[in-house]
């Protein structure tokens, strides 16, 4: 400021020397005010160019200026410098911010005070079916087409999620969000959802494997306490008595299977899975299949042709006792459902990239197409009339499915009503090999004992 002040002063002082050198004392007022208004056209010309600097902001060629007005220009500089440096932090900071937004399992939309789509992610546009670019300043509620939606939009509590039925969502593959809204900033709005079909999926087969436990325990108890009461209050012939009590033994041995079957369940889903180094040999397997098949027949009257094809000479890796129970549950599944005078097939074949499989083959009743994809629920029945007559619990096909899970296999499934149906298991050939002259198969025959 000080030499601001003194500029002006040389100025006005130099203008006045020269006017009164060539005009007196006359020239020396008119030379003072020249030099003023010389010193003035300067200053606002300086003040002008930095003017036109900061309108343009173009930080990287600042003007060179002298005095006031050359240090606020590099104060100036320093300024937008430092402010530019901060519009880029910031912006990299919301690209981050987004990103972890977009990365995020839940789907989030951003709205206004008006509810319209002010930005949403990949999720978001999942759940709801948006586009991310078209639909922005869209309101939400003519996108989501649902009169649960719109009421909680319009409502003034949004304290608790709601649950609507997803876009494209079908019968056979329903879909349900969990969407719920938190306000924040001047009437805006946050609309977080999530995909929920598999929890609501999993809590409905809980109430249903709940329900059916219980069905199928009473059912069995109920003829239990009913033969119980009969043999304690009626005076009863040693021939009835003995059939009350074989009637009584078939239930419980019922009950038996029904909580054996449960606790082989429950040891599938909380093992951990089976390793690569325990071999058995498949003709061992299909050799307790056979006599497995043959006794189930017996014990049902049933006389059926049972096939068991000469097995390969070839092992498998995994858990004996858990491939005899998934090999076993579809030969008896066979043998139960197809009626006297049919013929059931079991037989191992290789596939031309290296897999192998385990085939059933029968010549019952056939499934229809509708209920294929239900099979391996758990207590699923094309006919539970069928299914009790023949003594099945209805976990035998769950079982299977935990089992070729577990093994890295794969369950094949084909039935035609009135032509039989056949079952196939499908082993990679990363579990396979040749069994070597010199193996014996004593070890995965005693094993295959010790689990039956």
């Amino acid at each position: 400021m000080a030499w601001r002040i003194f500029s002006f002063l040389v100025c006005q002082g130099g203008a006045a020397a020269l006017g009164f050198w060539s005009a007196g004392e006359g020239g020396a007022a008119m030379g003072m005010a020249a030099g003023s208004l010389a010193w003035l056209a300067v200053d606002s010309w300086r003040g002008a160019r930095l003017l036109a600097w900061l309108r343009t902001s173009d930080i990287a060629q600042p003007p060179k200026l002298r005095g006031v007005w050359g240090e606020a220009a590099e104060r100036a500089r320093r300024a937008l410098r430092k402010r530019e440096a901060d519009a880029h932090e910031s912006q990299g900071r919301l690209q981050e911010f987004l990103g972890a937004i977009q990365a995020s399992p839940n789907g989030v939309v951003l709205l206004d005070a008006q509810g319209r789509i002010e930005w949403c992610n990949q999720t978001a546009a999942e759940h709801f079916g948006f586009d991310p670019l078209r639909d922005l300043m869209q309101q939400v509620t003519n996108l989501v087409r649902d009169p649960f939606f719109s009421a909680y939009c319009e409502g003034a509590s949004f304290d608790h999620e709601i649950v609507i039925t997803g876009p494209g969502s079908a019968p056979s593959r329903p879909a349900k969000l969990s969407i719920q809204l938190h306000p924040y900033g001047d009437g805006r709005r946050l609309l977080l959802s999530r995909d929920v079909t598999a929890l609501q999926q999993a809590e409905l087969m809980r109430r249903d494997f709940v329900a059916n436990v219980s069905h199928e325990i009473r059912t069995p108890l109920t003829v239990l306490t009913g033969f119980v009461e009969t043999l304690q209050t009626l005076q009863l012939s040693e021939q009835e008595r003995a059939h009350y009590l074989d009637l009584m033994a078939q239930q419980a041995q019922r009950m038996q299977t029904l909580v054996s079957d449960l606790l082989t369940l429950s040891r599938l889903e909380g093992s951990p899975l089976p390793g690569a180094g325990e071999w058995t040999a498949i003709s061992a397997l299909m050799a307790q299949c056979d006599q497995e098949a043959w006794a189930l027949a017996k014990t049902l009257g049933k006389t059926q042709h049972l096939v068991f094809a000469p097995a390969s000479q070839v092992e498998v890796a995994g858990s004996a006792s858990e491939l005899l129970s998934a090999m076993s549950n579809l030969v008896s599944n066979a043998v139960r459902y197809t009626p006297s005078g049919g013929t059931v097939e079991a037989a191992w074949r290789d596939l031309p990239d290296g897999r192998a499989e385990f085939v059933v083959r029968d010549t019952g009743p056939g499934i229809a197409p509708e209920h294929i994809a239900r099979l391996t629920e758990r207590f699923y029945r094309v006919d539970r009339s069928r299914s009790r007559e023949s003594g099945g619990t209805g976990l035998g096909l769950a079982i299977v499915k935990h089992v070729v899970q577990r093994h890295g296999a794969e369950l094949k499934i084909e039935s035609t009503p009135g032509a039989g149906s056949t079952f196939a298991i499908q082993f990679p050939a990363s579990r396979l090999r040749t069994i070597k002259p010199d193996t014996r198969e004593r070890p995965a025959t005693e094993s295959l004992a010790g689990s039956s």
